[in-house]
């Protein structure tokens, strides 16, 4: 099933993200976590790439495991910085072979302590790679989109043209950064809107389950976290069970306005865990 015919679906379509493990212990944690979220029957999941391709082959493997071990249809991230076209080609190869017609196409970073500059061959921006996999053919291709504008480009109306050059290079659908004030997305959707793009464009939320971590989330995508939920999270900081009651709280309010207003499903950002998720999403169904 091609994501983008989900997403086209009048019913609000739920997804979740994964990030593969560097354990083996890790990796049968995220399976048992996957197969709990897959009682919720998702309409895909996705698995992200490690920058500069650090989880290239793991990436492919979880792909593999969860789609075709699992039974869930598969999104898998795929960022071109520090890759040639024929590496790029040999991922492309294996999720075809594995049966994944899903890809996520990004940018991506380099990885830690590396050089930012592209490896001689390299594409150097994720419309690039949107183009080679449309030459390719056989899959549906997203890209990733930034609601307050990309951390390294704050022009949002330049970041948006660099959206809209994705989009008409071949992006299928689109999955937004994280973020917390609703504004944010609908503001960027009717903007996109005006300069014709025309794909579904899906929230990505995240339930905050502890405040350190949020914080360190936010200062990397640049992510607003609002007055009002700063004030909430404040004072139960130090307690784990009332920082995700509230962040199932804020998220749950957001995904309802969000359904409520058109917007097509949502995006969770689960960081490998099930329980505030499960919560946030199971209330949506019923």
């Amino acid at each position: 099933m091609r994501v983008v015919e989900l997403l086209r679906d009048e019913r609000p379509t739920f997804s979740f993200e994964f990030f593969p493990p560097k354990t083996e212990a890790g990796v049968a944690k995220l399976y048992a976590t996957i197969e709990h979220l897959a009682e919720l029957d998702p309409g895909f999941v996705s698995v992200t790439y490690g920058a500069g391709g650090s989880t290239r082959d793991t990436t492919v493997e979880t792909a593999d495991h969860i789609r075709n071990r699992i039974g869930l249809e598969t999104v898998a991230h795929l960022t071109c910085r520090g890759h040639t076209a024929d590496e790029l080609d040999s991922v492309i190869d294996r999720l075809g072979a594995a049966g994944v017609e899903n890809v996520l196409a990004l940018r991506g970073d380099p990885p830690k302590g590396s050089p930012a500059d592209q490896a001689p061959g390299a594409f150097a921006f994720a419309r690039d790679l949107v183009e080679h996999i449309v030459g390719r053919g056989g899959f549906s291709i997203g890209a990733a989109c930034y609601p307050e504008g990309h951390v390294e480009n704050r022009d949002k109306q330049d970041d948006l043209c660099r959206l809209v050059e994705k989009v008409n290079a071949g992006s299928e659908f689109l999955i937004t950064q994280l973020f917390f004030d609703n504004a944010f997305y609908f503001d960027f959707v009717a903007r996109a809107w005006a300069l014709g793009v025309a794909v579904p464009i899906v929230p990505g939320l995240m339930p905050v389950t502890n405040v350190g971590q949020l914080q360190r989330f936010t200062e990397m995508c640049g992510a607003t976290v609002p007055h009002r939920l700063r004030t909430r999270l404040e004072p139960v900081q130090d307690d784990d069970q009332a920082v995700m009651a509230v962040g199932i709280e804020w998220c749950l309010d957001q995904a309802r306005d969000l359904l409520a207003r058109g917007a097509p499903g949502i995006h969770f950002y689960t960081l490998n865990r099930s329980l505030a998720t499960r919560v946030v999403c199971r209330s949506l169904q019923r």
